[in-house]
This record gives C-alpha cells, structure tokens and sequence, in this order.
C-alpha cells in the first residue's frame, strides 16, 4: 500500500478524490512535499502576500514578507484571490508547491521561472488550455480539475508526472499522455468522453477515473500492467461485451459500474466476477468467496444457455434455409406443370379427361422472411446443408410436414407419446394427390389428430375433399388460400360439412360451424348425392363401399320388397341414415396417380378386346366364305347324291346283299 496520500480540502471534498504522492521509496521532493502536506496545506497564506503594480498593467507582482519566505520557504499558496491572471513570481525559483485554487485564472502564464516545482493546483479557474508548461520539468502533481479544458495537451515535457487531475473539464478523447510513463494517477472524471482508448504507454497508472462520463466502451485498459484501480461509476455502459477487455487485465482489483445500465443486469454480478477473477472489490464493496462461487455456477447456467440459444438459432435458420429450398423445388415444379399443360391436354383429347389435369400452378411466397445473422451464426452456418428437399417438424401438439419427400416420415416407428401428443398436421408444398395416399398411414400413426391443415397442396376442386371421408375423426380444417384455388368457390365450405357431415366438424378456417351452415350444406348438396348414388349400377356402388359399409347396402335391398308393417319404426329410421351415409359414400375421389393406373388398365382390356373381336370377325368371314362356297357346289353335289343313290338301288337284291355284306362286316 503507498502510504502517501493527498486530499483536496478546499471545497472538493464532495468529489472524493484520492491522489497517491510516494511510491516505496520516497524520494527527497517526495519527503519533502508528503512533510508540506501533513501540514496545514489549508491556512490562508493569502492574508500575509501583497500583490504590487508592474510595468505590465495587466500582470500583478508577487510580493512577499521575509518572515513569510523564510516561514514558507518552499511554497506559495494564492487561493481566493480573485485572480484573473498567474500573477509575475521572482526570486521564488526554490518553489516546491504552489496553489491558485478557487480564482477566476484563464490562462497559465508567468510560471515559467519555477523549474523546482513539484505541485501545481490550479482547480476551479477559467483555464480552457493546458500551456505554459513546458519548462516545469520536475513536476509531478499537475491539479487543473473544474476548469473549461477541451482537449489534452502540451504536457510532453512533464515526463516526471505522477497525480494528473483533469476533473470537471470538457474533454471529449483522452490523448496525448502516452508518454507519461509515471503516470500513478490520472483523473478524467465528470468530462464527455465516450470512449476509452489511447492508455498505451501509462506502465505505472495504478488509478483511472473515469466516473460521471458518458462512455459505451472501453479499449486498451488490459495494456495498463500496473493498473488496479478503475472508476466507471455514472457512465452509458450496457453490455459485458463493450468491457471485455478487462477481463484481460492481471493487476485490476478494483473496479465499479454503478450508475450503468449494466448494473441493473440480473447477470450483471456474476458475469464480471466470473470473467474478473482478480477482482477484490466490486462497487465499492468486497467481493467474498461465496459470491464467487455463486457466480461461477450462475456463470455455467448462462453458458448453457446460450449454448442452447446458439443451437435453437442454428436449427431455426436451418429450417428457414430448408423450406426455402423446398418452396424453391415446389415453384419449379408447378413451372413445369403448367408449362407441360397444354401438351398434354392435345394428347389426350380422344380420352376421358383427368379432372387432376385441372389444377392451376400457383407460384408461392417464401413464409419467412430472412433476418439478419450475427457473424458467429453467420461463421456457424456456412457448413449448413441447405439442400435438404423436405422437412419434418413436430413442435408441441402440432406435426408440420414440408415437401413431398416428408410424407415418407409417416413410416417411422413413432413413439407412442410423440404420436400420442399430435393432434394438428400440417401438409405445406406438397401434393394433394400425394398426401391421399398416406391418409391411411396418418389413421393409423397419429389416432388423436383432430386438425387438419393445408397449404400449397394444389386443392383445385370439391371433389378433392372426398378423401379425407376415410380418416377416423376431422374437428378442425383449415385451408390456406394461397395454393389453394379451391378456397375462392363460394360453396367449398358447405361442400365440405356435407360430405364430411360423419365428422360433425367445429372449426373451418377458424371459423366456428353453426347449425346453419349444416342445414344449408344439406339443401345445397343433398339432391347431387342422391343423384349420384342412384345412377350408379349395384355392383359398381358395392365396389365403392368398403366391407361395413357392403352389408348395410345388402341389408337395404333385401328389405326393399318387404311391405312396411314387417319393419318396425326402429329399423326404418336405421335405413334411413344407412342410406344417407351411403349416398355419401358414393362421392369418392380418384387421385392422378390411381387415374393413370386405371387408364393403362383401360388401355390393356381395349386392346384385349380389339384382339378378341378380330379373331371373331376373321373366324365368322371364313365360316361365311365356305357358307357361299357350299351354296355353289350343292345343286351339283344334289344331283349325284340322287344319282348315286338310283343306281345303287336299280337292281334290288344285290344291293341288299351288298348291305347285309358290310353289316356282317362291321360286326
């Protein structure tokens, strides 16, 4: 510890503002003015100086008693004067301490003379510039604190300096004091500074103050090897990261932030001590060894936490970068569907049309927007596969599946309460014709899904909807417009509580289902069901049904000959809904991918049946050839048949000879 210490006493104690004078060793200067100091620095010498006109109007005289030179040989105080101007000193060169404190001085003038002066006070003056300076080479307490200096400068010569005060002034940077390699103390506090840097070269600063600024960051302290005392209190700091070269700094002991925004952090405490382990006191107030462990624990909680924030962020901008490029694929893809179009429906103009040929492409919006990336998420993602083609997400009770190449996921051996806990899918850039076709799997998979939602699947038509008649339960539906052509019928939603009445569906698109609306879905689609289960032939309408479904249809024919008193009201009434499920069922829906099946199975028993046919034709052709060849040769043929027969029987007994002869014969 330096046992030498200085205080201001006149007025300044509000400030609290400690110097440091003698290093271990005193020197003699140092003996000498830590001896003047214990004394009375205080008492109004003022009151025994007489100031005398000179030739220079506006420079008074310094004049002095022998009993006052002789009492205070080696220092001079002037405080209080209502000095204006550094009064003319001679025959003072012997001078080891002077004081102007508390006068009206606007410039440092006529000092020049005191080259043995080791202590300058010049606070609370007028002083806007650091001059006159330059010959007081043994300097080492320069005081010019609550004054109106600008800016650092002309102190290149005072190379001695121990204790620099420049409190209460109006600098905005620090500069200029690289080479003052003495330096111990340097006060800054209550200025406009915004910044800390430009401290290299201070190898024996030991106490900064800096309080009552308005700084956001600090540089180059951790190049300050003797440093241990630093004062931010009252400054614009809000993030570890603007310090965080003080965690750097080996000799810092004690530091203070209050009055920061970063003290009222609730990682504030833990987060220094656990960066600052040298630290001994923190805002003034001891740091003890259970605050340390606190902070080191504190201190991994926040790490695994960031951690986990670091890889939530990664995750997320993976799954950004993944349905980007699988709403890329899909965009492509409806391009070249709608491109492909035209073509094809020339082709198959003589066949019955594909109602999937009817969809529209729809060129879709990325959902996301993309944000901005600091540079460690930036570094983190540039080994991220972004060409993943689909993705699978289940957040919470919500399955969320992108791309056509997710629906192969619906194969994975999920746990029970994963799948347990889904009850909304999502289907997003994909097909519907595709996701028809795992309906089944997603029965089966996620029992409790209740919440179907679509965007992007190409919905063109009401016919669509028919498949979802073959999940086990459909609360909610929600439809995206966007990819969805079918949404802009005026009728889709009636169209969707009557065929999928069995569901008895609350929500659609948000919206809340009413009686309302289930009564008008049945006046509007009722009649068309009827309709199309009428016409249709029984064995094509037991070929549409499944297996349940086959018997109440058998049931309904074999009492449809019986007169109504053999049926009881019970049974009727059973018939009825049987028969309402069943005109339902009769509005099925057949996807591409089945259509083409069906078409080459057409195709195969057409040309099966053109073959057939002309084997027929060609067999009847011959038959009928031979016909009319037989109808030429048989006048003919009659006429020697008759002939044959005359001459065989003209002589009688030897053709009963001739018969009785191959009787025995053939025997």
């Amino acid at each position: 510890m330096i046992p030498g210490k200085y205080r201001s006493v006149s007025g300044r104690a509000a400030n609290n503002v400690e110097f440091k004078l003698n290093k271990e060793t005193p020197s003699f200067s140092g003996r000498l003015l830590q001896h003047d100091l214990e004394r009375n620095y205080s008492s109004r010498q003022g009151d025994h100086i007489t100031l005398a006109s000179s030739s220079m109007p506006s420079f008074p005289i310094l004049q002095r008693s022998s009993e006052e030179k002789i009492l205070y040989s080696d220092r001079l105080t002037l405080e209080r004067q209502k000095l204006t101007v550094c009064p003319i000193i001679d025959g003072e060169e012997h001078l080891r301490l002077l004081n102007f404190q508390h006068n009206f001085i606007t410039r440092i003038q006529n000092i020049s003379n005191l080259q043995r002066l080791i202590f300058l006070d010049l606070y609370d003056n007028q002083i806007e510039e650091i001059s006159g300076l330059s010959t007081l080479r043994s300097l080492r307490v320069l005081l010019l604190g609550k004054n109106r200096i600008k800016k650092i400068s002309n102190l290149e010569n005072l190379k001695s300096l121990d204790v620099l005060d420049l409190h209460g002034n109006q600098i905005t940077k620090i500069e200029n004091v690289g080479h003052l390699c003495d330096l111990r103390v340097l006060n800054l506090a209550r200025n406009l500074l915004s910044h800390v840097d430009n401290l290299s070269g201070l190898d024996s600063l030991t106490e900064l103050n800096l309080r009552h600024n308005q700084i956001t960051f600090v540089r180059d302290v951790d190049n300050l090897p003797c440093l241990q005392r630093l004062f931010l209190s009252f400054n614009n700091i809000s993030t570890f990261e603007s310090v965080c070269c003080l965690a750097d700094s080996s000799s810092l002991s004690d530091i203070t932030f209050d009055g920061n925004p970063i003290a009222q952090e609730s990682w504030y405490k833990h987060t220094i001590l656990q960066n600052m382990t040298q630290l001994r006191q923190l805002d003034m107030k001891r740091v003890t060894e259970e605050e340390r462990r606190m902070a080191s624990v504190a201190a991994k909680k926040e790490e695994e936490k960031k951690r986990e924030s670091h890889k939530q962020s990664l995750l997320k901008e993976k799954k950004r970068l993944t349905i980007n490029n699988v709403a890329r694929k899909w965009d492509l893809q409806q391009h070249r569907i709608s491109s492909i179009a035209p073509n094809q429906d020339r082709k198959v103009s003589d066949c019955p049309q594909d109602p999937s040929q009817l969809r529209g492409s729809t060129v879709s919006a990325f959902p996301e927007e993309t944000g901005s990336l600091d540079s460690g998420l930036t570094s983190a993602l540039q080994g991220l596969s972004v060409t993943d083609t689909h993705l699978v997400e289940v957040d919470g009770d919500t399955l969320s599946l992108y791309g056509s190449g997710a629906l192969e996921s619906l194969d994975r051996n999920w746990s029970v309460q994963t799948a347990g806990m889904v009850t909304t899918v999502s289907f997003t850039f994909i097909e519907f014709d595709e996701i028809v076709q795992v309906l089944p799997k997603l029965k089966i998979k996620f029992p409790n899904s209740l919440h179907l939602k679509f965007k992007e699947t190409n919905l063109v038509m009401l016919q669509q909807f028919n498949a979802l008649a073959q999940l086990r339960r459909v609360d909610q539906l929600t439809v995206d417009p966007q990819g969805n052509p079918v949404v802009n019928f005026t009728l889709w939603k009636y169209y969707v509580l009557f065929r999928l009445s069995h569901f008895s569906m609350q929500k659609i698109n948000g919206t809340e289902v009413t009686q309302n609306d289930m009564i008008m879905a049945e006046r509007l689609f009722g009649i068309l069901a009827h309709v199309a289960s009428s016409e249709l032939p029984q064995y094509r309408l037991i070929s549409i049904l499944g297996d349940a479904r086959k018997k109440q249809f058998r049931y309904l024919l074999e009492t449809k000959g019986k007169k109504p008193g053999l049926v009881n009201e019970e049974n009727s009434d059973s018939k009825r809904l049987v028969g309402e499920n069943t005109n339902r069922a009769t509005l099925n829906y057949t996807t591409r991918d089945f259509y083409n099946e069906r078409l080459e199975e057409i195709k195969e028993k057409k040309k099966f049946c053109k073959m057939y046919m002309e084997d027929l034709v060609k067999e009847a052709t011959e038959i009928n050839m031979k016909n009319e060849a037989l109808q030429k040769l048989w006048p003919q043929m009659f006429i020697e048949l008759v002939r044959d027969a005359v001459i065989e029987i003209r002589n009688k007994n030897s053709y009963m000879k001739l018969c009785l002869q191959q009787i025995t014969d053939q025997k």
